[in-house]
């Protein structure tokens, strides 16, 4: 991704709301208007991203109607969703498992948690995985660029795509000799996506909450047990990107997009250098919210490696107050004293779209990431 030398640039991690006239296509079910009204919907989401003062741009995802994971299983061939009964079938993998444990009334009173099947319908693969997403890429592809074409130079534009591991998430292996060969089956099947993404020339955001969140998953696993099981999924996600421009590619991580205790996640410490290992240029860390605000002394021990940027999210998606613009700044000047000026990026959490209440609150929340940026940049580098 492109960095100006005299200020910072402003990037949000992914998805947004979807305008109005768009999302009721979808409470419709009518996907022939929804084709029809997509590519103006992801001109109107770019317009206002530009208007908001991001340096770089993207679709708000709109056209992942399953959601930030769930779109692959569209884009896979070798799946079978099978529907459950109650209490049947596998049990469900829960990011949220050791809390759950902790705090199980909170749970069952379902005020929060995410968990990785639909309902009692779950997901298995039943032969080869191939990737079969290639129209849909290329749509994604198209409409993006055609709505950054009106702005010229003024901003870059980059799409969204799942990692390997957070895909391994929601699917049963039924299929390959073991979850590792499964796991880089479907590095290779993803691999597809990321190149073409790429090959358009544009920034690929590779999104894995499964590095950290996988760690709630597996309330039995130690630390070190944990550590190399995440370094697997590394191992596979590199493999995944091979071949492809590191300086084109950022990836994102975060502690799940659910709202909860999270009292359980794993500390960054615990896996900041296998996090580091991932062949790309950029790393987007969730930052700005309570459980995870305090780990910005990681990096007073931890170096950036030369020539990286570091994305820290310094606005939220837990919550709907808007961050005041000095409080953005304040983080964004104490990160430059750690990583350098010229190797941040202002971020945030993870996507506003699906977790922030309206869009509204959204659209003034990148408003004020916007101006804390420019409000540092001027303490960093002069008016």
């Amino acid at each position: 991704m492109r960095h100006s030398l005299n200020r910072i640039a402003v990037v949000h991690a992914g998805s947004l709301p979807r305008p109005a006239e768009l999302q009721r296509t979808v409470e419709a079910g009518d996907m022939t208007a929804f084709g029809e009204r997509l590519p103006a919907a992801v001109a109107e989401v770019v317009q206002r991203q530009v208007e908001s003062g991001l340096s770089e741009v993207n679709d708000g995802e709109l056209s992942k109607l399953s959601g930030f994971s769930g779109y692959a299983r569209e884009r896979l061939r070798g799946l079978e969703e099978r529907p459950y009964e109650s209490g049947h079938g596998p049990a469900p993998r829960d990011v949220n498992a050791r809390d759950q444990r902790a705090f199980p009334g909170f749970f069952d009173a379902s005020r929060g948690g995410m968990v990785f099947r639909t309902a009692s319908r779950q997901m298995f693969c039943v032969g080869p995985l191939e990737y079969s997403g290639g129209p849909s890429i290329a749509t994604d592809i198209r409409n993006l660029k055609a709505a950054l074409s009106v702005h010229g130079a003024q901003v870059e534009g980059y799409l969204p795509a799942i990692a390997p591991g957070t895909i391994e998430h929601w699917m049963w292996n039924e299929h390959y000799a073991s979850d590792e060969e499964l796991l880089f089956a479907i590095a290779d099947a993803m691999h597809e996506e990321y190149q073409a993404v790429t090959d358009a020339g544009l920034v690929l955001q590779i999104d894995d909450p499964d590095l950290p969140d996988g760690w709630q998953m597996f309330p039995e696993m130690s630390v070190e047990d944990y550590r190399r099981y995440a370094a697997v999924r590394v191992e596979a996600l590199n493999h995944a990107l091979r071949g492809l421009p590191r300086e084109q590619i950022r990836l994102h991580v975060c502690w799940g997009s659910g709202h909860g205790p999270h009292q359980n996640d794993i500390p960054l410490r615990d896996i900041v250098d296998l996090i580091l290992r991932v062949n790309v240029g950029c790393y987007s860390i969730e930052a700005a919210n309570p459980r995870h605000e305090h780990e910005w002394t990681v990096w007073e021990d931890v170096k950036l490696p030369e020539g990286k940027l570091l994305m820290p999210g310094v606005v939220g998606h837990s919550t709907d107050i808007i961050e005041h613009p000095d409080l953005v700044a304040q983080r964004l000047v104490r990160y430059a004293g750690l990583v350098g000026r010229e190797q941040l990026v202002a971020g945030t959490d993870c996507g506003l779209g699906p977790r922030v209440g309206h869009p509204e609150i959204v659209w003034a929340k990148l408003t004020a990431l916007s101006e804390g940026a420019r409000r540092a940049s001027s303490t960093l580098w002069g008016p």
